[in-house]
């Protein structure tokens, strides 16, 4: 399972940083900004589910695993 992360689609909500900070950080202007690239450990896959469900502008989308 993988995070595809749409930085224009981001609007500063921060969701995701607030319901998964080891995932998400937040950039000086108030955007989200991905932590981890590439395949995510297994631990990580609920939270990452989480911000992208909790997502209100559909920024986050989950590749691969049960998704």
């Amino acid at each position: 399972m993988r995070i595809e992360f749409d930085r224009d689609a981001c609007v500063g909500h921060n969701r995701c940083y607030l319901l998964a900070p080891a995932l998400f950080d937040v950039d000086d202007e108030g955007y989200a900004v991905p932590l981890v690239g590439g395949e995510l450990p297994v631990e990580l896959e609920a939270a990452a589910r989480l911000a992208a469900d909790n997502c209100p502008e559909f920024a986050i989308t989950i590749e691969g695993g049960d998704a």
